[in-house]
C-alpha cells in the first residue's frame, strides 16, 4: 500500500489577495488572525501591538496544497 504524502502551503499577509477570501463575493475574510482576550492586561496588549506593528508577530495560514490548487482553479 502506498501512502499519499500530504503537503501544506504557508500563506502570509505579504501574499496579498491569497491571504484573504470572499465566501459570498462581497465580504473579504482573512485566512488567519490572532485574537486577544478582552481580559488581556493593557500593558501586554501594548507589547503585542508593538510586535505586530514591527512584523515580529504575523498571522500565518496553512492550507493543504490540493485545497489551495482547487481554490485557484475555481477562481
Amino acid at each position: 500500500m502506498i501512502a499519499h504524502k500530504q503537503t501544506w502551503r504557508a500563506i502570509r499577509p505579504s501574499d496579498g489577495a491569497e491571504f484573504a477570501f470572499s465566501p459570498d463575493g462581497i465580504m473579504l475574510v482573512r485566512r488567519a488572525a490572532i485574537e486577544i482576550s478582552a481580559n488581556c492586561p493593557r500593558e501586554y496588549l501594548a507589547i503585542i501591538q508593538k510586535c505586530v506593528d514591527t512584523g515580529w508577530i504575523q498571522p500565518v495560514a496553512y492550507v493543504k496544497d490540493n485545497e489551495y490548487m482547487w481554490e485557484k482553479l475555481q477562481s
